[in-house]
C-alpha cells in the first residue's frame, strides 16, 4: 500500500537577516504576519500555505551559490499593477515586468536576499 504525500502545507526562505526580511514581507508585499513564537522565523498566512523567512538551518551557507534557483515561489494578489507599483517606488528590483500570463497579470520580483517571487492576479 502506497501513502499520498499532499503540499505543499507550507514554504520558508531562509534569510540573512530575518527582520529585514519579515518588515519586507510584511511591509511590501502585504502578506499578514502570525503571532507564532518561534525564535528563528517569522510566519505570514496568505491564505491555504503558510510562509515563513527564517535563520538559516545548519550547514546553510547563503553565500555558497544561487539562491532558490529552479525554484518558483508564486503569491496570489487581485491589485498586482498597484503592488507591482508600490515595490518598484520601494527600489525592490524587477525580475520581469508585469505580463498578462496564463495566471492574469503577473510580474517576478527579488526579495532582499535575492529569491525570486511571482505574483500573480488571476485565480491560479
Amino acid at each position: 500500500m502506497t501513502t499520498t504525500t499532499a503540499g505543499p502545507t507550507f514554504v520558508s526562505f531562509q534569510v540573512r537577516n530575518t527582520e529585514v526580511s519579515a518588515r519586507f514581507y510584511e511591509d511590501l508585499v502585504g502578506l499578514n504576519r502570525l503571532p507564532i513564537p518561534n525564535p528563528a522565523a517569522v510566519v505570514f498566512s496568505g491564505g491555504g500555505v503558510s510562509f515563513a523567512v527564517r535563520d538559516p538551518v545548519p550547514g546553510v551557507d547563503l553565500d555558497a551559490g544561487p539562491l532558490g534557483t529552479g525554484v518558483g515561489v508564486w503569491f496570489h494578489n487581485p491589485d498586482a499593477a498597484r503592488l507591482h507599483a508600490r515595490l518598484t517606488q520601494a527600489g525592490v528590483p524587477i525580475a520581469q515586468e508585469p505580463f498578462e500570463g496564463p495566471f492574469g497579470l503577473q510580474f517576478t520580483f527579488r526579495d532582499p536576499d535575492g529569491y525570486t517571487v511571482t505574483i500573480h492576479a488571476g485565480v491560479g
